[in-house]
C-alpha cells in the first residue's frame, strides 16, 4: 500500500523544522528491497515508526494524523532519508513528566528495523530540540567532579590514567585487590570490568572490602586520591540497588571516589536511568559491551556509535566508552573523534545535524581497548586534548616493570604530547615510558621504526 501521500511531506524545510522546535529529527541510511520504490518504502518506514501500519485502519482520526512521523527529505543515490517525529509521540513519566529514551528507541529504532520491504535502515544522526532536551535527565556528574576528587583544576584538569584489572575474570578476592594496589601506586582510576560482579570465586562481599583496603594503603603511600569504578550491572532493579548500596557502605568516607559502571547497551535505558536516578552523586560509567552488533560499520541496521553516545548524554551518563579511533585493538578510525566531541562539547555539527545542548552538562569520553603508552601520543594528536579517562589493561599489566610503571608510562606519554616533544627523544629521559618500548616491541617497531638505535640504555 502506497502511504506516501500521508507519511511523506517533501515540501517541509529542515531549517524551519529546527527553528520551530516541534519535532525530533532523525536521519537514516535506508535501502528498500527490490520491487519497492524508495518513496513508498520510506513512507512505510515512517508510518511504522509512528501512527501507521500496512493497511488503513478504522480508528484513525484527524488528531492521529496530526502526530504522524513524516519523511521530509530523501535521496535515493546516497540512501539518505530523514524523518520528523512530532514531540507529542514520545512517552512521558507518570511520576515527574520527564521523557524516556526507551520511547525514542521504540519509535525511531523499533519495528521499522524488521520490516519486510526494507533491505536495511540505520540511524546515523538525530536532532533534539530544546523543548525535548529539557525533558531528559542529562548528566549530573562528569570528569570535573573526578578532577576535584583528584585535587586538580576544574578546567582542563587533564588525563586520568586508568586500567582494567587483568585478567578481567579469574582472579579471587586477594589477587584482585593486590592487582588494584599495584596499579594505584602509579595510576588514578580502576575499572571493575563489564563481566565482573559477584562470581562464586570472587564474591562481592569479600572482594570490595579488600579493594577498599588496597585503595587506602595506596593513598597513604602516594599521598594522592584514587578512583574505583564498580560494576553494579544486574537484570533486577533491586539487585542493582543492593550492589550499589553495599559498595558505598564499604567505601564509607571514600564514597566520593567510587563510580558505578553499568553495562548500558545490553542492560538498556532502564538500567542506566535506575543508576542515574538512585545514585545521582556517583559518576555513572556506561560500558557499551555488545554495541558492535548494531553500531559496527558492517551492520546495516540499528544505529551508529555516534548515535549511541548522543543518547547516553541525554540519559545522564557521566562517561561512556567512545572507542580508540583506530589506535587501539578495537574497530574504528580517526574520524571517530566525533563520537567524543558530540558528548563533551556545548554544541557540535554531526554527520547531519548541528546539536546545541543548551547548557546540558557534558559526558566524559572513556578510552579503552588495547591502548598503551606508545599508542597514546598519536591518539592524543588526533583527538586534540587529554581531558578523558583512559583505561589501559594490558598497557599497564603488560609493562615489564610493574602495573604502577605502566601507569606512569601512560602519564609520561600524555606529558610528552603536552610538551610537543618527539616520543623517542622523550623516552631517553623518562624511564617508564622508555621501558614501554621494550614492553611492547611490536608496537614500537610499527609506530617508531628505528627506536632501538635512538634510545640509549643509560636512562633505563
Amino acid at each position: 500500500m502506497d502511504q506516501s501521500q500521508r507519511y511523506a511531506h517533501l515540501d517541509l524545510d529542515e531549517e524551519t523544522l529546527i527553528r520551530e522546535g516541534k519535532h525530533l529529527l532523525a536521519a537514516y541510511k535506508m535501502k528498500p528491497k527490490p520491487g519497492n520504490t524508495y518513496l513508498e518504502a520510506a513512507a512505510h518506514f515512517a508510518a511504522e515508526s509512528s501512527t501507521g501500519t500496512n493497511v488503513e485502519t478504522s480508528t484513525t482520526d484527524d488528531f492521529t494524523r496530526g502526530v504522524d512521523a513524516l519523511v521530509y527529505h530523501l535521496d535515493e543515490a546516497s540512501e539518505d532519508i530523514r524523518i520528523a517525529y512530532p514531540l507529542e509521540l514520545f512517552d512521558r513519566n507518570l511520576l515527574d513528566g520527564k521523557t524516556m529514551l526507551v520511547s525514542f528507541l521504540t519509535l525511531a529504532v523499533g519495528n521499522n528495523q524488521g520490516m519486510g520491504d526494507i533491505e536495511h535502515a540505520k540511524m546515523i544522526d538525530f536532532y533534539v530540540p530544546p523543548a525535548l532536551l529539557d525533558l531528559f535527565d542529562g548528566p549530573r556528574v562528569n570528569i570535573k567532579d573526578l578532577w576535584k576528587v583528584l585535587g586538580r583544576t576544574q578546567e582542563d584538569g587533564g588525563y586520568i590514567t586508568g586500567t582494567i584489572i587483568k585478567p578481567k575474570l579469574g582472579l579471587r578476592p586477594e589477587p584482585f585487590a593486590r592487582a588494584a594496589y599495584q596499579f594505584w601506586l602509579g595510576g588514578d582510576f580502576i575499572k571493575n570490568d563489564e563481566p565482573q560482579g559477584n562470581q562464586v570465586f570472587a564474591p562481592m562481599k569479600e572482594t570490595i572490602p579488600l579493594v577498599v583496603d588496597a585503595m587506602k594503603r595506596a593513598m597513604d603511600e602516594t599521598g594522592q586520591a584514587k578512583l574505583f569504578s564498580a560494576n553494579i550491572s544486574a537484570d533486577w532493579h533491586d539487585e542493582m540497588l543492593a550492589r550499589g548500596e553495599f559498595i558505598l557502605e564499604a567505601f564509607g568516607e571514600h564514597a566520593d571516589k567510587v563510580a558505578f559502571l553499568v553495562d548500558g547497551y545490553v542492560g538498556g535505558p532502564g538500567m542506566v536511568t535506575t543508576a542515574r536516578r538512585y545514585f545521582p552523586d556517583q559518576f555513572l560509567h556506561f560500558h557499551r559491551a555488545g554495541h558492535g552488533a548494531v553500531t559496527s560499520p558492517s551492520s546495516k541496521r540499528g544505529y551508529t556509535a555516534y548515535v549511541l553516545a548522543k543518547m547516553a548524554r541525554l540519559q545522564g551518563v557521566s562517561g561512556i566508552h567512545v572507542g580508540t579511533m583506530g589506535y587501539g585493538k578495537m574497530e574504528g578510525n580517526k574520524n571517530d573523534r566525533d563520537i567524543a566531541y558530540i558528548i563533551e562539547r556545548d554544541s557540535f555539527q554531526g554527520p547531519v545535524y548541528f546539536q546545541d545542548w543548551k547548557g546540558m552538562k557534558a559526558t566524559t569520553p572513556i578510552i579503552s581497548g588495547g591502548m598503551n603508552a606508545l599508542r597514546l601520543p598519536g591518539f592524543l594528536e588526533n583527538l586534540g586534548h587529554g581531558n578523558f579517562i583512559n583505561t589501559a589493561g594490558g598497557g599497564c599489566y603488560g609493562h615489564l616493570d610493574s602495573p604502577a610503571a605502566g601507569a606512569q608510562s601512560l602519564r609520561q606519554a600524555f606529558e610528552c604530547w603536552q610538551a610537543g616533544a618527539d616520543p623517542v627523544e622523550w623516552a631517553r629521559e623518562h624511564r617508564e615510558f622508555a621501558r614501554a618500548f621494550e614492553s611492547f616491541p611490536q608496537d614500537a617497531d610499527l609506530i617508531f621504526p628505528g627506536w632501538r638505535e635512538k634510545i640509549t640504555r643509560r636512562p633505563i
